[in-house]
């Protein structure tokens, strides 16, 4: 490693100590609509993270479709769930946990067999729809935290695509620096 990859790992794994609790996790209530849905994942850092740094994971691998459509499905699952009233013990701790395991998954480069690397977005996704759906129990909040969970998902996908591997890599590193600081906070 040279001087200079370095530095810029030093400086965006700084930035990330600048990373605010989940600012997502208010409750929102009955009343919470599409648009507070829609809003809902670009406004917490860790599920901003998390989904990024998913897609970022899928296009690094360059395996398809499969692992955003994974992560949607069990994230709506968990979702279901959540707004059925079932928590998961641990739940914000778990969240945090999963942007500092993408991140690391990123920054190494990690190629898992593809049944294993989705099993692992599949348990991620039901930690981040457990909580959305206990946040934002209406249905049409589920559509907008759906859609833009989806966005997120295929953003992140192509950074990981056309982004150089190197810039890919700390941008990982900054992601799991961001995930132990949010583990901290919990």
């Amino acid at each position: 490693m040279n001087k200079r990859y370095l530095k810029h790992t030093a400086v965006l794994a700084a930035f990330s100590l600048l990373a605010l609790p989940a600012m997502a996790h208010p409750g929102h209530g009955e009343a919470a609509g599409f648009l507070t849905g829609l809003v809902h994942p670009f406004t917490g850092i860790d599920h901003l993270l998390a989904m990024l740094g998913v897609g970022i994971w899928g296009g690094q691998q360059r395996r398809g479709l499969a692992q955003p459509a994974i992560f949607l499905g069990m994230m709506l699952l968990g979702a279901l769930a959540g707004m059925a009233g079932l928590g998961v013990p641990g739940l914000e701790m778990g969240i945090a946990a999963t942007v500092a395991l993408t991140g690391m998954a990123i920054a190494l480069a990690l190629s898992l067999p593809a049944w294993l690397g989705m099993g692992l977005v599949g348990l991620f996704a039901l930690a981040h729809g457990n909580a959305h759906g206990q946040e934002l129990p209406a249905t049409s909040a589920a559509f907008g935290f759906m859609l833009a969970s989806g966005v997120l998902l295929l953003t992140g996908r192509l950074i990981g695509q056309v982004m150089a591997e190197r810039v890919v890599r700390v941008t990982g590193a900054a992601m799991t620096a961001a995930g132990l600081v949010l583990m901290g906070m919990n």
